[in-house]
């Protein structure tokens, strides 16, 4: 019987009034194979699309008792997959460098596989009302399937090359379709479970996932690695524990790829890993040391973006190294940190490009913090770093400038004892810096301005502290002298601080 008229009998049946003898209607296990072997080996294009759309008519039309009585979760997972591979977008070649152009054909595939996929779960949903009428137990179609269709539906549901509206309005409902139809509320509840105890359906999409993201498989699909780093975030601590052998090699994996996207998308899920994952079990087998030096080949990029989710990994790893040593009792806890710094130093003392300065600046307070007292080990190179990028403008919004400042008040308050040998050279750096300021022309915005007089203004005074008043001596003839009643403030300001 031909799929066309399969619909046509089973819409007879569901509307007989016994007045004619319906026509006979094969088994559901026998028409569903036999649609998944089409849709895998016998039909292209248009007649494939066809059939995906009788599907759906077959799926709307389909009483649950013929639907689900005898079915095998084998043949509907067979089918799920067929369906999946006809909707996923086209594999490329291994060594591809770039996504194609819009693909607007996978789209409208993904967007009819989607609504075949929402009306199985409105199947699936009804069966297990009518359970009590004789409907045979659907779970284990449910658990087969929940899988494939999880991964199919977050393919689509992000805007890329091979989505549209439609495909990602279909992709988006069939996620919240999935969630409800497995009990949950949302989709951590349902990949991580309700509990602690509970396993969720992480386990499943990771396996469906695996044979996809190796060595030699993980670039050919362009959907693989964005199901994994969307999937990722949502299992968090202390979920993600138990997962780690089956997480950390993919992240690993896409971080050492050649593209810069996949470096930044394989660093971000490195850096979750690290705050999700107890630290004793990142210590295990040397992982951290492994996730280190991985990060630290990355801090040779020229590259802003990665180099900026790269910092801020390696400060959340550091954390977990230092412990790790001083548990160990080695007499040097923080050399991995002095490590990092060092060579950030040598990078930010020759940089001119302005979004890198940016950056590096940024970070760099932090490692201050970090080290504490220990920062006097590269207090030659840090001044000399400090001295170069307080003297170039950085555009409207400062940012490296604001990040420098931060990063000498830290020094001060750490390194005190050692500022005052410095005294001349960085007051003689901040005033110039603020008569810069306040000269400037250019587009600066009055509120960065007045934040770098702030910032400027904070550093002497703890520079004055530390120097038992050299600063208030010395900004006497300066002050005086100085008519502009901003700079007049700031310096009215350290006269008066305690």
């Amino acid at each position: 019987m031909e799929l066309s008229s399969l619909v046509r009998a089973l819409r007879l049946e569901g509307a007989w009034d016994g007045a004619q003898p319906l026509p006979a209607v094969p088994p559901a296990e026998r028409v569903l194979l036999q649609i998944g072997q089409l849709l895998s080996e016998g039909a292209s294009g248009a007649p494939r699309a066809g059939l995906v759309r009788d599907l759906r008519a077959l799926l709307e039309a389909a009483d649950c008792r013929w639907l689900f009585d005898g079915l095998s979760p084998g043949t509907m997972g067979e089918l799920v997959a067929a369906l999946s591979g006809h909707g996923a977008p086209p594999k490329l070649e291994q060594d591809a460098a770039d996504l194609p152009s819009k693909d607007a054909a996978t789209a409208e595939r993904a967007a009819d596989v989607g609504s075949v996929f929402l009306q199985l779960l409105v199947k699936l949903e009804a069966a297990k009302t009518q359970e009590s009428l004789g409907v045979p137990v659907v779970g284990p179609i449910l658990h087969r399937v929940m899988g494939p269709i999880y991964i199919f539906a977050v393919t689509h549901v992000v805007e890329r090359p091979w989505t549209s509206a439609r495909s990602q309005s279909v992709a988006q409902e069939l996620l919240v379709s999935l969630v409800r139809a497995a009990g949950c509320e949302s989709v951590p509840e349902f990949l991580r479970g309700k509990n602690e105890d509970e396993e969720g359906r992480f386990a499943a999409v990771m396996g469906l996932l695996k044979q996809e993201l190796t060595k030699d498989t993980w670039k050919r699909n362009p959907a693989t690695k964005l199901v994994f780093s969307w999937t990722l975030p949502h299992v968090t601590r202390p979920w993600l524990s138990r997962y780690l052998e089956r997480v950390l090699p993919p992240a690993l994996l896409i971080s050492d790829d050649f593209q810069e996207e996949n470096k930044i998308l394989g660093v971000r899920c490195l850096h979750h890993i690290i705050l999700n994952v107890p630290a004793a079990e990142l210590c295990q087998f040397n992982r951290a040391q492994v996730v280190y030096h991985a990060l630290y080949n990355h801090l040779y990029s020229r590259e802003a973006p990665l180099i900026q989710a790269v910092l801020l990994c390696l400060l959340d790893l550091l954390l977990i190294l230092e412990r790790a040593q001083r548990q160990q009792k080695q007499t040097r806890p923080t050399a991995r940190c002095d490590e990092v710094l060092q060579l950030v130093l040598t990078h930010m003392e020759a940089e001119h490009r302005l979004a890198l300065r940016r950056v590096y600046a940024r970070a760099l307070p932090a490692f201050v913090q970090r080290l504490g007292i220990l920062i006097v080990r590269h207090l030659k190179r840090l001044e000399r770093v400090i001295l170069g990028y307080l003297e170039v403008c950085d555009g409207p919004e400062e940012e490296a400038r604001l990040g420098i400042l931060e990063t000498l008040q830290c020094t001060i308050e750490h390194a005190w004892p050692r500022m005052p040998c410095r005294l001349p050279v960085l007051l003689q750096a901040l005033l110039k810096m603020m008569w810069d300021v306040h000269t400037d022309q250019g587009p600066t915005p009055q509120t960065v301005k007045a934040a770098l007089l702030q910032g400027a203004t904070e550093c002497l005074i703890l520079l004055d502290r530390c120097s038992e008043g050299q600063v208030k001596v010395l900004l006497e003839g300066v002050s005086s002298s100085c008519e502009e009643p901003r700079l007049r403030e700031c310096f009215r300001r350290v006269r008066e601080s305690a």
